[in-house]
């Protein structure tokens, strides 16, 4: 009986083993081999630490990578902003089909591809889209606005991208909270501001954390949404990491871009669980 259980447990676990090795594992461990050899003629190379002394010597690949961490944390933290209230009312105030429908409104967007939703803003926010037009017809602008490829155009992609992300963890932990305690901060004289910060916000910390993380990591590892509406010139370190892989056939140098991406969001997201004082067990549940 015992054997059949562990027989049974070692199936169920090949499939997590196989994705994790074969998709995940492998690959870096590849990736990183890659990012530690130079071409030193045509199907010849030596073990060096060249690529990544390029990467951090070379003043346009620094100040992206500094930009594309900004941008991604600066997006998550306007994304917790707007969700935050949006999951509030749909976990506590919004009762019976009310709540489905806003859950429902919620995850719409998302029956559509990534590229289809990006499109749909270059549409509104094009020069001669509707915004622009509707701009000129109340009068607050007398000729076409171009409102496309700029760095505000992009922060709405991007939080509009990842909006989902952060509030389905936000609803479940809000959900979780008893009315009652809510109830109870206020018979105590608490103000609206002293129960969301006393209350509220520590009870659903494993939400904004876990939403967080995803959200950066989606923001950090975007390509379509920074490269379509913030145009050429959005300098987006995915981007550079697609030009040395694909137009430059330049696999070393964007295989060390790739390590640097993966190690910059670790550290980021352990800076953020030491911040909340969790740890990534009690955040994932």
């Amino acid at each position: 009986m015992r054997s059949q259980s562990r027989i049974a447990f070692y199936l169920l676990l090949t499939p997590l083993v196989l994705w994790l090795g074969l998709l995940i594992i492998i690959p870096h461990i590849d990736m990183l081999l890659i990012s530690l050899r130079e071409r030193v003629s045509f199907g010849v190379y030596d073990r060096s630490l060249t690529q990544y002394e390029k990467a951090l010597t070379e003043p346009l690949y620094l100040r992206t990578f500094a930009r594309t961490a900004v941008m991604s944390v600066l997006a998550t933290a306007i994304t917790l902003l707007i969700a935050f209230p949006v999951a509030y009312y749909i976990a506590k105030m919004a009762k019976g089909r009310l709540q489905q429908v806003l859950f429902m409104l919620c995850l719409i967007p998302f029956y559509v591809s990534e590229l289809v939703r990006t499109f749909g803003w270059m549409i509104l926010l094009r020069e001669t889209g509707i915004v622009s037009n509707l701009l000129q017809w109340t009068g607050l602008a007398d000729q076409p606005v171009e409102m496309l490829y700029t760095d505000a155009t992009m922060m709405v992609g991007l939080v509009y991208t990842s909006m989902l992300f952060m509030v389905v963890p936000l609803v479940t932990t809000l959900e979780s909270l008893d009315d009652s305690v809510i109830e109870a901060g206020y018979d105590l004289g608490g103000s609206g501001l002293s129960v969301l910060r006393e209350i509220i916000i520590p009870h659903a910390m494993p939400g904004i954390v876990s939403g967080c993380i995803v959200v950066f990591m989606l923001s950090l590892g975007n390509y379509l949404t920074p490269t379509m509406l913030g145009g050429k010139d959005s300098l987006w370190f995915t981007e550079m990491i697609y030009n040395q892989f694909i137009v430059r056939s330049n696999w070393e140098l964007g295989a060390a871009f790739g390590f640097m991406l993966l190690v910059l969001s670790s550290v980021i997201v352990w800076g953020m669980l030491r911040l909340t004082g969790r740890t990534l067990k009690e955040t994932m549940g």
